[in-house]
Formats: C-alpha cells, structure tokens, sequence
C-alpha cells in the first residue's frame, strides 16, 4: 500500500537517521510526504534527507531548546505540521543497583518527556487545521517489563499513558495519537542490546536472541523496520481515522499470553 495519500501533508520524524525511524522517513516520503528528519546522527540524517530530498534538522531532543527548534524549523519551512512520528531513542542494560543516575535522566527526558514537548509545540498547528496524526512508537515494554531495563521501561510505560491522554484531548480537534507496541526490532539498537545482554546475563549473544528476545513469542522472528513502518503509515491514512488512544501491537503474541 504505496502511494501519494500524503500529498501535502508534512511528516516530522525523530530519531530518523536509522532503524525505525529511517524506515518511517522512508515510507511516509514514498507515500507522497514532504518529510522532516531529525537525528543527533548529523552524517547519516543529512545523507538520509538528501536521498529522500527530505529537511535534516539536526538536535539532541533530550534538550528541551532543541525540541521547541525542530518543531519552529519545520513551521518555519512549511507552515505547518500534519503528521509526528516520536521514534528517538536509545537502550541502557544495567541491573537497578547500578543504573547510572545521569543515563536515567537522559533517557527519560529523550523517551519521554522529548514526546511530550514536541506533541505540545506540533499541537496548536494540528488543532489550527482541524487534522493531526501523532504516532508514537512505544514497545512491547510499554505493555511488559523485563529486568535490567528500568528507565527504558518506564519511559515505554509513560509513554503509551501519555498516549491515551493526548488522545482524548485530540478528539474534538481530529488529532489521533496512537502507540505502535513492537517486540524486539531488527535495528542497528538491539544489535547492541544483543551484545550488551550478553555482556550482563553471561551468555552468548545467539543466546540472547534464542532464549531472551524471542523466547516469549509464538512466532519466533525479529520485526523487519518496514513492519513498523507501515504500520505507522496506516494509522495516519484515512482508513484509520477513529483509531486513536490505543497501543497496537506487533509483537508474535508475547501479550496474548
């Protein structure tokens, strides 16, 4: 399902330079977006947007400053926002004793709070034009928790509330804000989870995928990116125009159990 349904309409998509949100740029540019990357990659977001002739803003979006400059850079370009895609991140593995303070505070101002100013400063340019889509890619962690991930996990978690909340608000203004809930995805991210939870829980890493990763699925694969992709493109089509508020998994059926 390719084609131009976002005419006209422009698409902001943090953490966009890879993996997830590399594959959501390049999916919302194919379906006819003018797209906004940003990254704190500079290299691989600018050769990104130069190949989907795209914006490259480039920021640190666990600052507060940077958030408000994306969202002012992208009016500034194009008037407007129609569609956010709040991707950005990263993993820390560390058993909770020895979590470092500072690496909490990153994660939760990238994870968390980064989501919240940028649907805050996108939101008056939805409500002005009566249509917004605010997709917001959570985890299966936002749903269930495993050990040695505590600020990744309740990131995850708040997010998926902040969801529901911004959902509600966004109803009478048509803004639907949705969560994509994915098992581990096959991104340049959980290569290095892999290797890191080898690290801490003394096993190989084909281990970590075998016995960690897909050991709670009924279907025993990794998420391809595009997966993750399309699905956020759906739920900005007009097909899913009353689908809001709601996590939405693609996880092999690890929560139907």
């Amino acid at each position: 399902m390719t084609d131009k349904v976002f005419d006209g309409k422009v698409a902001v998509v943090t953490g966009a330079a890879s993996g997830i949100g590399l594959a959501c740029a390049e999916r919302f540019a194919a379906d006819g977006a003018q797209v906004v990357i940003s990254d704190v990659n500079a290299e691989r977001g600018m050769a990104a947007a130069e190949r989907l002739q795209a914006l490259f803003v480039h920021g640190d979006l666990s600052l507060r400053a940077d958030c408000k400059a994306l969202i002012n850079r992208t009016i500034e370009e194009f008037g407007t926002v129609h569609i956010l895609v709040n991707n950005a991140g990263f993993q820390h593995i560390d058993p909770v004793e020895d979590f470092p303070e500072d690496t909490w505070d990153k994660m939760i101002a990238l994870m968390l709070t980064a989501p919240f100013l940028l649907t805050r400063y996108a939101w008056p340019a939805m409500k002005a034009q009566k249509w917004g889509r605010i997709v917001n890619i959570g985890s299966v962690h936002s749903l269930r928790a495993s050990p040695f991930k505590a600020a990744y996990i309740s990131a995850k978690h708040g997010m998926l509330g902040l969801t529901r909340t911004t959902a509600l608000e966004g109803g009478p203004h048509n803004i639907t804000v949705n969560l994509i809930a994915p098992s581990y995805v096959r991104t340049p991210l959980v290569e290095n989870q892999i290797a890191a939870q080898a690290r801490t829980r003394g096993i190989s890493e084909d281990e970590v995928v075998e016995k960690v990763m897909l050991k709670p699925l009924a279907v025993k694969k990794l998420v391809e990116p595009s997966e993750v992709a399309s699905l956020a493109a759906y739920l900005c089509r007009p097909e899913a125009s009353v689908m809001s508020g709601t996590p939405v998994v693609i996880d092999g059926a690890w929560t139907a159990g």
